[in-house]
């Protein structure tokens, strides 16, 4: 593919709003998990929460769209001014020639149970402030991004679970490619609720503790919130930038089983050789590989056999969900932007939380942060379904 420039990005998540907060909690390995207090909620377990979201609302002119996932996302459309960055794009380009591409899991789907709590004892009628359109509706996040950077271009949300946010970018890159658009906001929102929680935990798969990925005791996945967002350009036309471009992309499907990666790692591996093949690299090209490494026995396992079927045992490796936990469909994003963060500062984070690795993994996988030249990045991001997505990010002058 041809490469596309990052002009600006940013992230909110459990570490804090914005590049600085999320960067100084990975030199300083500080983690934004901490034992659950989210609303009613009675689980044993860990989540990456993010602070203030309840004292928050969205812009008055879009209150239609007020829920806690669009909050989330106006939240991480103030940081680190890309929201700036954007309009002087619009005034570049066109309000109709950026498209507007993100990823979510579980929407605003909040806003519904809330709605289900107050439900009319006789009926059943759900109440009539409820707005499923403009909040639980999965395109309600692109709407609302839309109209908040006033742009009017192509729009969609991709919603494959916890690689939405990195295919993404995927289908911006074509979106550029074919002439449809001249720039991309892409990026994704996902947001704590009930539904997730339980079911996770229904399916055995939520950790009592702090993530541990690769960990040779590891017991689950801890759940997080998280927005983030970039705007993708042609090279050519961007005079500044961030100094990240997006190089190539890798997509698979297991079709293996419905909630559980195929065994040997199949669909990882393949996404991630296609991603080389987009930015036409071998494996050699990759300084760093972020793993999508959930805490999961299964996912780790599979993922651990993948990276060493594609780049042998000598890559540096680790999941950084043990800072942010794992944001579903926002993970990919939340992961992109810590990429780009690592290449901007020669960082390598370890897996934090983990003690002793996997004695059966085979790839080389980080305890602790190392320094060392980052130029390229591979970031994983494998969803249920089988739904999977390798990102390339590199250094660009």
């Amino acid at each position: 593919m041809t490469p596309l420039v990052l002009s600006h990005f940013t992230a909110v998540n459990a570490l804090g709003r914005g590049s600085t907060a999320v960067f100084d909690a990975l030199v300083s390995a500080r983690s934004g998990l901490s034992p659950c207090t989210f609303e009613q909620v009675t689980l044993e377990t860990w989540t990456g929460e993010v602070a203030g979201l309840d004292d928050f609302t969205v812009a008055e002119r879009l209150a239609e769209f007020d829920c806690r996932n669009n909050r989330l996302a106006q939240l991480a459309l103030e940081q680190d001014g890309f929201a700036m960055a954007v309009a002087a794009a619009r005034q570049k380009y066109g309000a109709a020639r950026i498209a507007v591409i993100l990823g979510t899991s579980t929407s605003g789907i909040l806003e519904t149970e809330h709605a289900y709590q107050r439900r009319d004892a006789e009926t059943g009628a759900l109440p009539t402030g409820f707005r499923f359109a403009t909040t639980h509706n999965l395109y309600s996040a692109a709407d609302f991004v839309r109209r908040t950077l006033e742009l009017s271009g192509p729009a969609a949300m991709v919603s494959t679970a916890c690689s939405s946010s990195a295919k993404v970018f995927a289908s911006a890159a074509r979106l550029i490619s074919l002439g449809l658009a001249d720039a991309a906001v892409v990026g994704g929102v996902d947001s704590l609720c009930r539904n997730t929680l339980y079911g996770f935990a229904s399916l055995e798969l939520v950790g009592h503790e702090p993530c541990r990925p690769c960990d040779a005791q590891r017991g689950g996945i801890s759940i997080g919130e998280a927005a983030g967002f970039a705007l993708l350009e042609r090279p050519e036309q961007v005079s500044g930038h961030s100094g990240v471009a997006l190089l190539g992309v890798g997509e698979s499907s297991d079709a293996y089983h419905m909630s559980t990666p195929h065994p040997e790692g199949e669909g990882a591996a393949l996404a991630m050789q296609r991603a080389l093949a987009s930015a036409g690299l071998g494996p050699e090209a990759i300084d760093y590989i972020n793993m999508h490494g959930t805490a999961s026995q299964v996912n780790d396992a599979m993922e651990d056999k993948a990276i060493t079927v594609v780049f042998g045992t000598h890559t540096p490796a680790s999941s950084t969900k043990g800072w942010t936990g794992h944001a579903l469909g926002a993970a990919g994003i939340t992961e992109a932007v810590i990429s780009a963060l690592c290449i901007q500062n020669d960082l390598m984070p370890g897996c934090l939380n983990t003690r002793a690795l996997d004695p059966v993994f085979t790839s080389r996988i980080l305890l602790a942060n190392e320094t060392g030249r980052v130029q390229r990045v591979l970031s994983n991001s494998f969803g249920f379904g089988g739904s999977n997505a390798s990102l390339i990010l590199g250094a660009w002058t």
